[in-house]
């Protein structure tokens, strides 16, 4: 299946849209089942559309947009076209006012449908659609002046049916790939090694620590062992070259613009792909 239509509904730090062609490039040319632990926007899978998937992350807002796309599409479109037609002239008091509703109701796990709908309009609306809490958890990115719809509902029902046929999950990313196993491929879009190495941070509350990518890196090994396909993609810096370096795996190293950078001078940089095939 293919149509032009299906495509991210949110925007993601670490999108991987501006590599597609060159992840398209290296994919295996046959593969049993799909999956991606951390699923972040699916610029990838919404691109591939895999028949056999299984998306996860960690984010268990984000992924309850994913489930309530899926199987209450009618009434995520309901909640979010009202959401944004109430916006009105002052939209940054309304923006903070949507920002407070969506973080009460983080407190509360209220992890229904319009915490669904918040979630995409505040994406949509926040500084550069970053998603980053504070310390205890709460969504704090700015408004970015925009009073645009959120989404488009031809692209969200799309969205709907292609996700009927996806496994769709919350958690670590090695509970996510327990049963991955040979001939499958597994692409794992990693949150970011730190350019500069003293310093970890990541969207959730939990962190991506030092640990956590050396315990990625080992996964990646032993998928490798259980006859997976794999391709890893991260920043080209020396954490990712000593973790998957040398051990017989071909990276490839490709140019980005980093858009979600505030620095325009800092918005070029490179990134890997590794594969293990």
């Amino acid at each position: 299946m293919k149509n032009a239509t299906v495509g991210p509904f949110v925007k993601w730090a670490g999108g991987k849209r501006q590599l597609l062609a060159q992840i398209r490039e290296r994919m295996p040319r046959e593969y049993n089942r799909y999956y991606e632990p951390f699923i972040g926007g699916g610029a990838v899978v919404f691109d591939l559309l895999p028949e056999n998937a299984l998306i996860n992350d960690i984010n268990e807002a984000l992924i309850n947009a994913y489930v309530q796309i899926r199987e209450n599409v009618d009434s995520f479109l309901d909640n979010i076209n009202r959401i944004d037609s109430a916006i009105g002239e002052d939209g940054k008091d309304y923006y903070y006012s949507m920002r407070n509703l969506y973080n009460m109701k983080l407190e509360k796990m209220e992890y229904d449908i319009e915490l669904a709908a918040l979630f995409v309009f505040l994406n949509k609306h926040c500084f550069n659609g970053l998603y980053r809490v504070n310390s205890k958890g709460l969504f704090n990115v700015p408004y970015n002046n925009s009073k645009r719809m959120s989404c488009d509902e031809e692209s969200i029902r799309m969205t709907s049916d292609y996700l009927k046929r996806v496994t769709i999950s919350t958690g670590d990313f090695e509970y996510a790939c327990r049963n991955a196993g040979r001939g499958d491929f597994v692409f794992l879009d990693s949150p970011y090694a730190p350019l500069n190495p003293t310093s970890f941070e990541s969207y959730t509350k939990e962190g991506f620590t030092l640990e956590s990518h050396e315990r990625l890196a080992r996964l990646y090994d032993e998928l490798t062992e259980r006859g997976c396909y794999c391709m890893l993609t991260n920043h080209n810096t020396e954490l990712i070259e000593q973790l998957y370096g040398n051990k017989g795996y071909t990276i490839s190293v490709v140019n980005v613009k980093r858009m979600i950078n505030s620095d325009a001078n800092n918005r070029k940089g490179q990134e890997v792909i590794i594969c293990n095939y």
